[in-house]
């Protein structure tokens, strides 16, 4: 797997420090790490994009954005708004295959869903990930809601051929209500999907030495790490 690609369910899921764990946990094997943000939006030139904070918390090798627009919108209607020329899937493609000549991981972090519209044209994440022939990972909320969106991805996902890798929680709250607990059982039900991690809440305000040091703790072996999704909800159980 030299290309993992990421999406959420939607918008401020936990896909940036997502991305950093798994970014972690390679480096920390000592893999080249390669951190792709196709287009990133609401963020001024001289602020830090998600890249660079994945970079910061992970301390993967090379960060690369395609596009940045100023507006907190989907790209599609970030680049139109700035009057910029807008990021296409085969753009994408030819990126992340270009730095996985070069690294043993590239990992691709998209804006906001699976559907966000890169282009005018409709292109997506789903088309670049369809591209590189490279597996999706999803990123989703923990709590009421979640087994709707996580549902309708994993569908979309596997409509277009792409392969599943697994579902993560983005942000796993200190104090779990009962359906976030529920939904550790639920969500590789309805995703037909390991279950492959749980962020704790507040994870990416963490100084990164001990970020790294945590993140193999909250991924599971598929994606290099230690945790136990079983003993995880059992000890969550309802």
């Amino acid at each position: 797997m030299s290309v993992l690609v990421v999406t959420g369910t939607g918008t401020e899921v936990g896909k940036t420090v997502t991305t950093a764990a798994v970014a972690a946990v390679a480096v920390a094997a000592g893999r080249s790490v390669a951190v792709l943000k196709p287009a990133q939006t609401g963020v001024g030139p001289d602020e830090r994009g998600d890249a660079d904070e994945v970079a910061r918390l992970s301390g993967a090798w090379t960060v690369r954005e395609l596009a940045r627009y100023p507006d907190p919108l989907a790209p599609a209607t970030a680049a139109r708004r700035a009057g910029l020329p807008p990021v296409g899937p085969a753009e994408v493609a030819e990126a992340a295959a270009k730095l996985a000549a070069e690294h043993d991981l590239v990992l691709v972090e998209g804006a906001g869903g699976l559907l966000v519209r890169f282009d005018d044209e409709g292109g997506t994440l789903a088309d670049a990930a369809r591209l590189l022939a490279a597996p999706v990972l999803v990123v989703a909320t923990a709590g009421l809601g979640t087994l709707n969106t996580t549902e309708l991805t994993a569908r979309e996902v596997r409509r277009r051929g792409l392969e599943l890798t697994g579902v993560v929680i983005g942000s796993w709250p200190g104090t779990a209500d009962l359906a976030s607990r529920c939904n550790l059982a639920d969500l590789p039900v309805v995703s037909q999907a390991p279950l492959l991690g749980a962020l704790p809440a507040g994870a990416g305000g963490y100084a990164p030495a001990g970020f790294r040091a945590a993140a193999p703790g909250w991924l599971a072996a598929a994606l290099g790490g230690t945790w136990d999704p079983e003993a995880f909800a059992s000890s969550h159980a309802p």
